[in-house]
């Protein structure tokens, strides 16, 4: 009798991680990427200026991105800095580029006062797992990182021409620390933005989380008259915090 009521109480319970875990393949079936025309741009450090609100604190720093792709092979590293606490996020995204476009194998995250993890793209076995959970996913083709994903964006709006115009969506299935889910990015309008380069005329896009979702909102603004390069990046929540970068200064590598 004891068995038979705890299995019968735990028959919710499997049942809803089977079904979560269907929910969660279907939502990864009708993400994966079609093959889309891309175009790398030139290797690149990029230096932003930060302002910030965390926990109700106005927050200012810095931050950087190393774009750099030869032949076959990419590598990302970003580096965000706080006044008076130093680096708060360092993040690096390399691996190989195929018919998708950036094809990662290794995502290195590490927070302020938190252990590094790893987000390995395993090719051999089509498998995408995490250091930090026991979650795992079926490597499909076209799936990216927190950090590839905007520069696999730019990637494919320097090749899409008149098709990456307001209204247009970019699906992805991006992978974070502890687990992945589908990405949808959508051209929202063409801004005029003064940057300490100069002012440019730049492609508004949004990364909107699920209705049902903590993350954060992420906009991007790519500038075309600079490789089409992301000039601003804003991260935000629902609580009114955010984080804010736009660009300083650019250096080919």
């Amino acid at each position: 009798m004891t068995f038979s009521l705890r299995l019968h109480s735990l028959l919710p319970a499997i049942l809803l991680s089977l079904l979560s875990q269907s929910a969660f393949c279907a939502d990864h079936a009708a993400s994966v990427a079609a093959k889309s025309a891309f175009s790398l741009p030139p290797p690149v450090e990029l230096q932003y200026s930060i302002r910030a609100r965390q926990s109700g604190i106005p927050l200012s720093g810095s931050a950087s991105v190393k774009w750099q792709w030869h032949d076959k092979s990419y590598q990302i590293q970003t580096e965000t800095r706080a006044m008076l606490l130093g680096k708060i996020l360092d993040a690096s995204s390399q691996g190989t580029i195929d018919e998708y476009g950036l094809a990662p194998e290794k995502f290195i995250e590490k927070r302020l006062g938190k252990p590094p993890t790893t987000t390995s793209f395993e090719r051999d076995s089509k498998t995408l797992r995490f250091s930090a959970s026991e979650a795992s996913y079926a490597l499909k083709g076209g799936e990216q990182d927190r950090t590839s994903a905007t520069w696999q964006l730019v990637a494919l709006a320097r090749a899409a021409g008149d098709k990456f115009r307001p209204g247009s969506e970019w699906k992805m299935f991006v992978a974070g620390r502890r687990d992945a889910e589908p990405w949808s990015f959508k051209v929202i309008a063409t801004e005029n933005l003064s940057t300490a380069l100069g002012d440019f005329s730049t492609v508004h896009i949004t990364k909107a989380p699920p209705p049902d979702s903590k993350d954060q909102q992420l906009d991007i603004w790519l500038a075309p008259a600079l490789d089409w390069y992301p000039v601003r990046l804003k991260f935000s929540d629902a609580s009114g915090e955010f984080v804010d970068q736009l660009i300083e200064s650019k250096h080919p590598l």
